[in-house]
């Protein structure tokens, strides 16, 4: 639109104005540039902690270590909920891949010993052995790396505020013509400079860099506090989220599982069962169960030979159980399995006494695990191992916290209810047991605090129940069976100590121990809404007062009372003004966000008018009290539009008296070199006509009095259309 009014300005002959709207389209396009990659820097940086890491063998040994340091001809070990870090090749083992990623396959591939595995693959299910082939941009993933860069996914807020502005050029388009019928004393050589006018009045000039600025500025905050957005309209929905769905361990609790005893029936001894657990406990991977188990063992010297085992099947969170076979001294093959105590039992003899033993424990706030033997297909239930993973110091208060600002909780968990219900109340979590270990999105979520012994399906069909029931849902969680509600939800939150599948599908990630950063996303978040919106809000008032008040200043003086070029100076003295405002000192709401378009599009119309009656009454006073001529007109509507935006602004930054907070230092900055520059301009008369420092002053003295009349009436006006 501005190189339309450029060609326009040509067109007329209007040399110096087509310039130095160019400079100004040129100078916008830098500062837009400029900040767009200062935003992805700040991303590149910050998502360089979210480094995938693998288990390789090393030294003759195993460790963990950064993906980034693999080479072709490194043996990695895969297991589930991990990414797998390079292209590979499979040396033994079986895997479950979600490759879609890469090929949009919505259905798993089972892969095995000789088959290819690509990076960015997503694992399932399973574990395996693979040689590394290729690693980085030259692997498959790595191509595809230039082509993501180039997507983009317009937010809520920039839609909401488009569709603001497509209604204003509507408006302002109707009013131009208006007046065009109605006066046809308005020569013709005048038509095309009001056209122009109008033209540019309706250009959100500063919008790009005002988003930018502000998902930037959020984004660099929150780093500073452990918070890294892989996705910068997180922030947006953060703003809006009034559901909280969360897992229990690793989330709410500190997932450092701590052994606490062992419970054998019949003939076996407490260090036979704790010998066979660690058996079936996967060496060289990263769950929390395994470690626990294996530690204990270590430290009891009770770690079985690697050598005797056979097979060994990971945990499976559709199961719920892992399994490995091995060869006992006397050679024979002994399959252990653990896992969950229904899984178990159902399919092992036991003891009378083992439901009510594990209920007590389980009761008592307690995970516990079951482990069983079997020879020759004959399995009993050898005893019970109980583990404590005490929940964080930070999770009531967190939970406390969000209920203050309107968020409800609620906890999603594969654990059985019993425990799940024990940690609810120990972290403040409100609401009763979900009946149903099933969900369908079908269902009605209600008022329920507690779903527990549900799977990865069931996670995902809740989150997409609570969004069919209009909230906005954040899912917090860790392990790869919350990956799929993380993808789902609109806030989608990985804690530190997440698996590299909950990082892949989050677009939140903790980076410090703790859950403090969701709460400081949401009030960032917040704080981001209010700025936009009070950006939209002066945004509608511009717009509409800038034609209507152009179409009476033409009705008044019967000649177009703005030149084009200073149009173009007031839209960059507002520009610069506006855009500050991404940094501005606010607070955040007490509830939920919730983009209000007509209601913010009628409360800006109606405060407009104030701004209209305004800058009338200034013309009116120019025009009869000190006879200003024709040429000497734009130069008082130019500092009359420039100093009205001014009061406008620090009128509706603040829902309550304009005075309550101080506003933020960038914002009081571009205020000073705003009015410095239009006073200047005007005083000295550099491209306008210069008007006398009487008028100036009466300019300023009636601009405070708009400032302190508006500040009465928005508070009612805001209250009427419910402007939070």
């Amino acid at each position: 639109m501005l190189e339309v009014a450029v060609i326009l300005e040509f067109s007329l002959n209007k040399y110096l104005e087509a310039s130095i709207i160019l400079v100004l389209l040129f100078f916008n396009a830098f500062l837009g540039f400029f900040e767009e990659s200062q935003a992805q820097k700040t991303l590149s940086g910050l998502q360089s902690k979210l480094a995938v890491n693998a288990s390789v063998f090393r030294d003759h040994e195993w460790r963990i270590e950064s993906a980034s340091i693999l080479v072709p001809g490194d043996i990695i070990r895969i297991t589930m909920g991990s990414v797998v870090p390079a292209d590979v090749v499979f040396l033994e083992g079986e895997l479950l891949l979600d490759v879609s990623l890469l090929t949009g396959e919505s259905v798993p591939k089972a892969v095995s010993a000789g088959e290819n595995g690509y990076s960015g693959s997503l694992v399932r299910r399973g574990e395996a052995l693979a040689r590394v082939v290729n690693t980085g941009f030259n692997t498959r993933f790595g191509k595809t790396i230039e082509l993501v860069k180039a997507a983009y996914v317009e937010s809520a807020e920039e839609k909401a505020i488009l569709q603001v502005v497509r209604n204003l050029s509507f408006v302002n388009g109707a009013i131009f013509f208006v007046i065009m019928f109605f006066d046809h004393s308005i020569p013709a050589s005048e038509v095309l400079p009001l056209l122009l006018i109008v033209l540019l009045a309706s250009i959100p000039v500063a919008l790009p860099a005002t988003f930018t600025l502000a998902a930037s500025f959020g984004a660099r905050l929150l780093a500073e506090k452990g918070v890294l957005l892989t996705r910068l309209s997180s922030l947006e929905e953060a703003a809006s989220m009034d559901i909280l769905c969360a897992d229990k361990t690793g989330t709410l609790t500190k997932n450092e599982l701590n052994f606490v005893a062992v419970l054998p029936f019949e003939q076996n001894r407490p260090e036979d069962v704790l010998k066979m657990a660690a058996m079936a406990s996967n060496e060289g991977g990263q769950d929390t169960v395994d470690l626990a188990l294996r530690r204990e063992a270590e430290r009891q010297n009770l770690l079985p030979e690697s050598s005797r085992l056979v097979h060994f099947v990971p945990f499976d969170s559709q199961t719920k159980t892992a399994r490995a076979t091995y060869l006992d001294q006397s050679g024979v093959e002994v399959t252990v399995e653990k896992g969950a105590v229904p899984a178990i039992l159902k399919k092992n003899a036991c003891s009378p006494d083992a439901v009510d033993l594990a209920e007590k424990w389980q009761g008592a706030g307690y995970r516990v695990l079951a482990v069983a033997r079997s020879v020759a297909g004959e399995g009993s239930v050898a005893g019970l191992i109980v583990l404590t993973d005490p929940p964080r110091e930070d999770s009531p208060k967190l939970i406390h916290e969000l209920s203050t600002i309107g968020i409800r909780t609620v906890m999603v968990t594969g654990d059985s209810p019993r425990t799940a219900l024990h940690l609810a109340k120990d972290v403040g979590i409100a609401g009763d047991l979900f009946p149903q270990s099933s969900i369908s999105e079908e269902m009605a979520p209600g008022s329920y605090g507690v779903y527990a012994g549900v799977l990865p399906e069931d996670k995902f069909n809740l989150v997409k129940a609570f969004q069919r029931d209009g909230h906005v849902v954040g899912m917090c969680g860790d392990g790869v069976n919350d990956a799929p509600a993380l993808r789902q939800s609109q806030i989608g939150i990985s804690v530190m100590s997440g698996t590299d599948v909950a990082k892949s599908a989050a677009g939140i990630v903790l980076t410090r121990p703790g859950l403090e950063g969701i709460l400081e996303t949401v009030l960032e978040g917040r704080r981001i809404f209010q700025r936009i919106q009070t950006y939209t809000l002066n945004s509608i008032m511009k717009k509409v007062v800038t034609v209507l008040f152009l179409g009476i200043g033409l009705i008044i003086t019967h000649h177009a009372i703005l030149t084009p070029l200073l149009m173009v100076l007031i839209l960059v003295a507002g520009d610069f003004l506006t855009m500050s405002l991404s940094t501005d000192n606010v607070a955040g709401s007490r509830y939920p966000n919730v983009w209000k378009v007509q209601s913010l599009t009628i409360a800006g119309i109606l405060l407009a008018l104030f701004f209209l009656l305004f800058a009338t009454s200034v013309l009116l006073v120019g025009v009869n009290l000190f006879h200003l001529l024709p040429n000497d007109t734009p130069s008082l509507v130019f500092l009359t539009l420039v100093m009205g935006n001014q009061a406008t602004i620090y009128a509706i930054r603040e829902k309550g008296r304009f005075f309550e907070s101080l506003p933020g230092k960038w914002l009081l900055a571009s205020s000073v070199l705003d009015l410095s520059v239009a006073v200047g301009l005007v005083h000295d008369g550099i491209l306008m006509a210069p008007l006398s420092d009487q008028l100036v002053g009466i300019v300023f003295l009636m601009t405070f009095c708009y400032l302190i009349i508006l500040n009465i009436f928005k508070k009612v006006i805001f209250k009427w259309y419910s402007v939070e």
